[in-house]
Formats: C-alpha cells, structure tokens, sequence
C-alpha cells in the first residue's frame, strides 16, 4: 500500500469514533398506535419495545402471528386503562379466506385436516353467508387460541395434545361485506365487538357450506379508538427510537367519550389518599381526573349520603 493511502487511513480509523448504541428512552406513558407486521407474536412486538427502555407495557388486544395491522400498545400508566379500551369499544378488520380447507389452527398456517372440493359453491352462498354473521352472537374459541382453561392456554394444551375444552364466547358483529371473490378465495370487511375470532367467523362459514374454509389474510384496520391513518411500524419504531415519543397518544385521547375534570390542589389530596370528591349533577358516568394537565386517575360517579361524588376506579400516579 502506497504510504500516503496508509496514513489518509489512519487519520480517518482516528477521527471516525465507533458507533455507540443509543441510550434507552425514559419510561413513557400513554398509548402507541402500532402497525403490527405479519410474522412476528404480538409478544414479541413488546419485547422490541422493551428493548427501547420500555419496561412497563402492555396492549389491548393482542393479534395472531399472522394477522397484521392495529395493535393497541399501553406504556407506563397506560397498562391500566387496558380493561376500559377493551371494553368500551370494537374493532373493525378486512381478511381473506379459502374455501375448500380445514386446519387445525383455522387458518392457512395449521395442520391441514381436510380438502373438499369447493366448486359446487356459488358466489351468492358465500354472500349468504358473509351477511349471516350479522345474525351470529356467539362462537366457538379456537382450540389454538389464548383462551384459558384453568389457568392454561388452550393453545398449550393443543400443542401437548390433550383434549381441549369446547368453550363458546358472546359476540357481535355489526358489519360483514364481501369486498371481492376469486373462489376459492373470498375477501371481506367485518365490524366486531372486542375480543371476536375471525378464524372462527372463517371456520364456521366453512362448515356451513360444506366445504371447510381457513382464514389466510387479515388485518386489523380499526381497534376503538384509533385507525391504522397514523399507526408507527414496528422496524421505524426500532431504527428511530425517538419515533416512539413523536407517536405518542395521551390517556385522554385514548378515552374519548370520558369526560376530563380538571382538579384543584384539595381534591387531588383527596384522590390520591383514596377519598371521594363532590361531582356535579349534570355530569355521570365515568370521568378522566387530572391536574394541571396530568392524568390523575379514572372515576366513576357514585350516590353517597353527602350526595354524588367521584370515586376512584383506578390511581394514576404511580
């Protein structure tokens, strides 16, 4: 190597200093708009965030490996609103589904257990049939699913394989369409209350028109109250951290059908020692109480001998 090239090297091995990892961002609380990818567990989309110096976390909702789409991740004080979101609202998603297949997880990823041949099925069935979840208010849980039995996931016990408990869950769904068909393919839109399968809305159909079906696409557009319109995907979130404040939603924001009360120095002192504060008569419910602009705790409004007061349903100061 010529001499002059040797030390124009050195100076810049000298001058460039070694890539340091970024320092993990403080604790933050209040509610991530995730854009899962497909692939990965909703679980292991928290451990990416994790990593980011998120050790309190959680989310509403969890999505199957191959679904993508919102996922509802709760940070700091946000974890304990995450009965309140599942609660309060649905969820809205858009799939794919083929005929002619049965497997043992209900989607395309399974054990296939049965082909039938799905020729005989005509577009009007399938649209008959997409239209008659709007009837349905109960379904089967998946044998692979997070469900519990006894302080076990069914899906454990399905990988053991030991008989898994036959348990059906209430449901609504307020919106099916077919979007386009292809068969044996079939895609759709569905508005559902919280906590509904779309395997099983998949499987189900299936039975019904004698063929067997399998969920293969899905993505979850809507999970109250937010859209995917502003969601963050998880690898810009990983490569720039700083993404995770930029994105950010406020409890506030995360309830917004729940009033905000703005509370004065006495009646924070009263919440936080875990004692009821006076509410207006016109005002009911459920409210979000904060001071000076900070999430203090979530209320409800409760008849007292000294009249309705607020009482607190959940601390939100530490």
């Amino acid at each position: 190597m010529p001499q002059a090239c040797y030390y124009y090297l050195l100076r810049m091995t000298e001058q460039t200093p070694p890539a340091r990892k970024a320092a993990p961002l403080p604790q933050l609380d209040g509610v991530l708009v995730l854009n899962k990818p497909s692939g990965p567990t909703s679980a292991r989309c928290l451990a990416a965030l994790k990593r980011l110096g998120q050790r309190k976390i959680g989310h509403a909702g969890t999505l199957d490996p191959m679904a993508s789409g919102v996922l509802l991740v709760l940070l700091g004080q946000g974890t304990k609103i995450a009965s309140h979101l599942l609660a309060d609202g649905g969820k809205v998603y858009s799939g794919q589904l083929r005929l002619g297949l049965t497997t043992d997880t209900w989607d395309i990823q399974g054990r296939v257990l049965a082909e039938a041949p799905w020729q005989q099925v005509g577009e009007a069935e399938v649209r008959a049939e997409v239209a008659r979840w709007l009837t349905l208010h109960e379904q089967e849980v998946p044998a692979y699913s997070a469900a519990k039995h006894e302080g076990q996931s069914l899906y454990k016990l399905a990988r053991k394989g030991k008989d898994v408990p036959h348990k059906v869950k209430r449901m609504e769904i307020s919106q099916a369409d077919v979007l386009q068909m292809e068969l044996p393919f079939v895609r759709f839109r569905v508005a559902c209350s919280s906590g509904t399968y779309i395997r099983s809305l998949a499987h189900s159909l299936g039975m019904r028109l004698g063929c067997g079906a399998v969920l293969t696409e899905l993505t979850r557009e809507y999970s109250h109250p937010f859209g995917l319109e502003g969601a963050c995907g998880l690898d810009e979130l990983t490569a720039d951290p700083g993404l995770l404040v930029k994105h950010l939603r406020p409890l506030a924001e995360a309830l917004p059908h729940w009033p905000v009360l703005e509370l004065d120095e006495a009646a924070e002192a009263r919440i936080r020692n875990g004692m009821a504060i006076p509410c207006r008569e016109d005002v009911g419910g459920k409210a979000l109480l904060q001071r000076r602009g900070l999430p203090l705790a979530l209320a409800r409004r409760s008849e007292t001998p000294e009249g309705p007061c607020w009482t607190v349903l959940r601390g939100l100061w530490n």
